[in-house]
């Protein structure tokens, strides 16, 4: 057996669409779960009687427990194995999902969150570390697809979560019941995740410095995060503010954005196998400029809806082509390499927001908007430069 390569290992051949399928539902169930969280945070708001701004510091405890725990999950990834690794984090990611409906005050919804973020990230690293395992035993692009999972079951999330307090269900019974879909996800296809390329998982031995080819990728998904941010967070509040549109039609920019990057994700694969991932980045750069840059000088409902959706179809492939890239590191195992462009990504994604906040309040929300699209720009000017998102 090991003298074959992974992808013509029988066994994989065998049940490989069964394992894409595997793959892609622990991508949903960690995407409903987050969304489930999000959609309960105005009614865990009200309970707790939290201001705005206890919100938003106890909000950032949960990328804090993300962020310093970006080297242990790559070096547990790369230990043990992300077939390993992935079950019990999406179970006990679940798990933690429901303390948060037991919280009583901020200290403890502040710990929770901590913890949510711990988890929520091992449960990140491992996941993209199947789907680029699963890229290696399809041989052809498909991590754009798994994180378009992930997008479908942001809408999943919502709409379960506007179900459940329709129908009186506290937060408690509203996350007990996507623990019982993580569970029984769980138990259905954790026997279909893809083992590790060696006979014994990849071992996480010493230190690994991140090299030039990481530190590229880990600042195309900073750019990348960096606008996603800006969009989910304050996309609406351009709408109302700057484009002035009716209050039944504010969402309209958020929906825009979130379909395009939709359906971006579930026909990014087909092109970049077309026209590679060098190419599919230039576009995407170009895209998210043009989009941000529309956004500000026509700031009018018809272009700016049509600015969202550019921006929507500019983010949709960034992150899953960096990790992918990142994934087949060949010094570095997985698990560490993703880890490493994570970091950097994950930095746009809880820097963006704020930033935007700032620009606003010292000129305008045009102006931060116009300094954002030029993340669009450096992402087409790096990749361009750089020879590693060349196909072989």
């Amino acid at each position: 057996m090991s003298a074959l390569k992974y992808y013509d290992r029988p066994d994989l051949l065998l049940h490989k669409n069964r394992i894409r399928v595997a793959v892609s539902l622990f991508f949903f169930c960690q995407g409903i779960a987050f969304a489930s969280w999000a959609s309960r945070i105005p009614i865990i708001k009200s309970n707790l009687q939290l201001s705005e701004g206890e919100l938003g510091t106890v909000l950032l405890m949960l990328p804090i427990g993300q962020l310093i725990t970006m080297p242990l999950s790559g070096k547990l990834v790369s230990k043990y194995g992300s077939h390993h690794l992935l079950p019990i984090a999406a179970i006990v990611y679940s798990c933690v999902l429901c303390l948060i409906g037991l919280v009583t005050n901020a200290w403890q919804l502040g710990g929770v969150l901590l913890a949510f973020g711990v988890f929520g990230n091992m449960c990140n690293i491992a996941v993209n570390t199947q789907g680029v395992l699963a890229e290696d035993i399809f041989r052809k692009p498909i991590m754009s697809s798994f994180h378009g999972a992930w997008s479908i079951a942001g809408f999943t999330g919502a709409l379960v979560g506007l179900l459940t307090l329709n129908l009186g269900l506290t937060s408690l019974q509203h996350f007990l019941i996507i623990l019982g879909l993580v569970i029984l996800n769980t138990f259905v296809n954790k026997a279909f995740l893809a083992p590790p390329k060696q006979n014994t998982s990849e071992k996480a031995s010493g230190s690994f410095r991140p090299d030039r080819t990481l530190i590229s990728l880990g600042v195309i998904g900073f750019c990348s995060m960096a606008t996603e941010g800006a969009m989910f967070d304050w996309s609406g509040v351009y709408f109302h503010d700057i484009v002035k549109a009716p209050e039944n039609l504010v969402i309209v920019g958020y929906a825009s954005f979130m379909i395009m990057m939709a359906i971006g994700r579930f026909t990014g694969d087909f092109v970049i196998g077309k026209i590679g991932r060098q190419r599919t980045l230039q576009i995407s750069g170009l895209l998210m400029f043009t989009g941000m840059i529309l956004s500000v000088v026509w700031p009018f409902f018809l272009t700016c809806t049509v600015a969202f959706m550019l921006v929507g179809l500019g983010v949709a492939c960034n992150v899953p082509t960096a990790y992918s890239i990142a994934g087949k590191h060949k010094t570095i195992p997985s698990g560490v390499a993703l880890a490493m462009v994570s970091s950097i990504s994950y930095l746009g994604f809880l820097m963006g927001p704020p930033l935007i906040g700032y620009i606003a309040e010292l000129f305008s929300l045009r102006y931060s908007y116009g300094i954002f699209a030029c993340f669009g720009l450096l992402m087409f000017i790096m990749t361009s430069k750089l020879k590693i998102f060349k196909e072989n």
